[in-house]
């Protein structure tokens, strides 16, 4: 039960911390595999899932409610988007340009099946450096 709670909080926090609601997602993933919860490929997994979700709200968000309003950060990562395409979703885990990267996709109307691999891919590939780091500072400390 405590497991499932503890799996539960993650994927809360990790969906969270991919919309514009603050959230830590880095943090639980952290704790969760000092302690030992599941095997580290499911909690990968779920973090991964959470966010990604989140960062795929704020897409949908993007097609219903344009931005209108423009600001030097809209026109730089509006001009990235364009140019770079759906790839430029690999960065979509950066604090707070992600969330402004993933509603731009949206607002532009990009095609889903890319959208979806790349935004995907760049927080799956995040939560794996996050994990690895963790345990190679576990078997240092050790």
């Amino acid at each position: 039960m405590s497991e499932t709670l503890s799996l539960l909080s993650l994927f809360s926090s990790s969906f969270l911390s991919a919309t514009l609601l603050p959230g830590s997602s880095e943090a639980v993933l952290i704790a969760l595999l000092l302690a030992g919860v599941g095997p580290t490929w499911l909690l990968i997994l779920i973090a991964t899932m959470g966010n990604s979700l989140g960062g795929l709200t704020n897409v949908i968000l993007g097609r219903f409610f344009p931005l209108r309003e423009q600001s030097r950060w809209h026109g730089k990562v509006t001009a990235w988007l364009v140019r770079f395409g759906p790839a430029t979703l690999l960065l979509s885990w950066m604090p707070l340009v992600g969330d402004l990267l993933c509603l731009l996709a949206g607002v532009l109307r990009m095609r889903w099946g890319p959208v979806i691999f790349c935004l995907c891919l760049g927080k799956a590939l995040r939560y794996i450096v996050v994990a690895a780091a963790t345990i190679q500072g576990m078997e240092w400390w050790h």
